[in-house]
């Protein structure tokens, strides 16, 4: 088969492998549909290294079709479409005890511990079958939309970590995929108005699309006297940051009205540091707060919202990549080219 081998900081190759070996307890999916997550970009350029083998296959957001079930699995079928959760909880840990699955103490994940989506076939392993890491898919769903679920569990869970609720102002900071599904969970979740920040014009547009009622260009507005204006001078109820940049956090906190939550949802760099005031958290009462990856609550509603026809994914995906492109894929979402760059593996 073809994979797309990892061998450290913008070096992948894609190469001729052996399709991987299942056990009697194990599963081997055949890929349809992959899509490159902002934390791809992070590891390809060496920026993230947690958990991260060299060489190997990443990629953790995959949809595809069972193509062999070991004989002592239960419940799949041959050919059956699925949704595979990356995160594999251990289901005993403190976190896991505690509803915080998605930050168990033992996580193993797809694309990390385990060979990923980049490639024509993947193994899941018999912990994510226990665990119930593979969802199936309604056939109504197109791949392409059913790629978008696990990143939108992951906004779905920063939602609730915001506490959105309705006839909120909400902000969010950076219109790429995930700033534009926050949108999107922003206004299903009731919020009165909701402002995007984004300084690439054809985001912008995408967010007007995606539901934004203000989108800004913060390099020509200034997005602070636009949220007063909005606001009545309060400021927002809730400002999620959606882009890794440490130094825009400050700027967001001074968005908020008292009481109000700051939810790091993007992945930053390790050992960038950002300045704060603290003094603001401490007088307005403000609520700090971050987000990681997603429980299997999260994937099933939105699967649902998916399903339902709720979230406008045409907004959200660029296509027209296969694993030959992987490089070109990875580098268009590292410059803001298009989308989520969606990878046509079959």
């Amino acid at each position: 088969m073809r994979a797309a081998v990892f061998y450290g900081p913008n070096n992948m190759k894609v190469e001729e492998v052996k399709i991987p070996k299942i056990s009697a307890d194990e599963i081997l999916v055949k890929v349809k549909v992959s899509a490159v997550c902002g934390t791809d970009v992070r590891i390809y350029e060496g920026k993230k290294t947690k958990d991260v083998r060299i060489p190997a296959t990443i990629g953790h957001e995959l949809v595809g079709v069972i193509d062999k079930v070991g004989e002592n699995v239960e419940g799949y079928q041959v050919g059956e479409r699925i949704g595979v959760m990356p995160v594999i909880p251990c289901g005993h840990c403190h976190y896991c005890l505690n509803g915080k699955e998605n930050v168990c103490a033992n996580r193993t994940a797809i694309g990390y511990e385990y060979d990923g989506g980049f490639a024509e076939y993947v193994r899941i392993p018999t912990t994510a079958i226990k665990a119930g890491n593979l969802v199936k898919i309604p056939d109504h769903i197109t791949f392409e939309q059913a790629v978008i679920i696990e990143p939108l569990a992951c906004c779905l869970n920063g939602n609730k970590k915001a506490n959105v609720k309705m006839n909120d102002t909400v902000v969010v900071i950076g219109g790429g995929p995930i700033g534009l599904m926050h949108v999107q969970l922003a206004k299903i979740a009731g919020a009165r108005k909701v402002i995007l920040s984004e300084i690439i014009g054809h985001r912008r547009e995408k967010g007007k699309r995606s539901g934004a009622d203000i989108v800004v260009n913060p390099e020509e507005e200034s997005l602070q006297e636009i949220v007063e204006e909005v606001t009545g001078g309060l400021g927002a109820d809730v400002v999620i940051m959606a882009i890794g940049v440490p130094q825009l956090i400050n700027g967001a906190i001074y968005l908020l009205k008292k009481g109000g939550t700051l939810n790091l949802f993007a992945g930053f760099t390790k050992g960038i540091l950002s300045e704060i005031d603290p003094n603001e958290i401490h007088y307005r009462e403000l609520n700090v707060n971050g987000t990681s990856a997603l429980t299997r609550a999260d994937y099933h509603q939105s699967l649902a919202l998916v399903a339902a026809g709720k979230i406008n994914t045409e907004v959200i995906i660029s296509e027209g990549y296969t694993l030959e492109d992987i490089q070109k894929a990875i580098e268009d979402v590292r410059d803001g080219v298009g989308m989520k760059a969606i990878i046509n593996i079959d």
